[in-house]
């Protein structure tokens, strides 16, 4: 099986918009707050690289300062939401019984409603922050990576070196840690991956519909959502942020993409 290349220039976009959003303030000084009547909605220029918004407001400054909040809540939630699945699916498919019946109930109550109305009726009555967006989309965001978890557990399990393992009473988190670990690890990764695009863009949905970070905060999402008012005559000010989800998004897939065949290509030496 042919691996694929690695993804450098995803890698590289990455790397770029995390230093420019949490680093990028310290050289791009003008504040994503001051309020300007002179400056209202100018198209990008050499003072305003990205332009300005409806009220005068620096959007290069905004798309940093939201790049901070959008980029903490994709990868906080990504990484609970990663663990939970890790935790859930090895527990089921080591354990089994009534462990794993009470983890499928589980999952196909959290399944029984789509995420985001899930999501929609979960912010629907809470005061959204970026704390609360992480739990919020961490606990609705879990189940995929748990069943994938699971569905391995249940063939590692099946190994003979494991049921030797479990006939010489070795402690089951010793098993665990020692022996699952290593061989989930590829599919946490790409779950994890998955996870930060996909929180990054459940955030981004929920603040255009006005459920996600309020003012005076601002995220990608939220300074997308204040430019479709004006989107017919300053285009800049949805297409910046938008530009942004979408880079991010796209290399966590390519990312992930090159993160599976490397899993398939294990799979495949370790079946043949």
């Amino acid at each position: 099986m042919k691996r694929a290349n690695f993804p450098y220039f995803s890698v590289g976009i990455l790397i770029f918009i995390f230093l420019l959003s949490f680093f990028g303030d310290i050289f791009y000084t003008k504040s994503p707050y001051e309020l300007n009547q002179d400056l209202i909605l100018l198209p990008p220029s050499l003072s305003h690289p990205f332009g300005t918004d409806r009220l005068g407001r620096d959007l290069l400054a905004r798309v940093i300062e939201g790049g901070k909040v959008s980029l903490t809540i994709g990868v906080g939630s990504a990484l609970i939401a990663s663990f939970i699945g890790l935790i859930a699916g090895v527990s089921a498919g080591y354990f089994r019984g009534k462990v794993d019946k009470t983890f499928v109930i589980v999952v196909d109550l959290f399944l029984t409603f789509p995420t985001f109305f899930l999501l929609l009726a979960l912010v629907s009555y809470i005061q959204a922050s970026s704390l609360v967006l992480i739990l919020v989309i961490s606990i609705t965001g879990w189940m995929t990576t748990a069943r994938m978890i699971r569905s391995e557990s249940f063939s590692i399990t099946k190994k003979p070196f494991i049921k030797i393992l479990q006939i010489a009473k070795t402690p089951s988190y010793k098993i665990i840690l020692k022996y699952f670990t290593p061989l989930i690890a590829p599919i946490f990764f790409v779950s994890f991956t998955f996870g930060v695009g996909g929180a990054i863009l459940s955030e981004s949905g929920l603040s255009f519909l006005g459920l996600g970070i309020l003012p005076p905060q601002m995220s990608w999402g939220s300074i997308l959502s204040e430019g479709k008012e004006v989107i017919d005559i300053a285009w800049w000010v949805s297409f910046f942020p938008g530009l942004m989800i979408f880079l991010v998004t796209f290399s966590l897939i390519n990312i992930s993409d090159f993160l599976q065949s490397i899993t398939n290509q294990k799979e495949s030496l370790i079946n043949s």
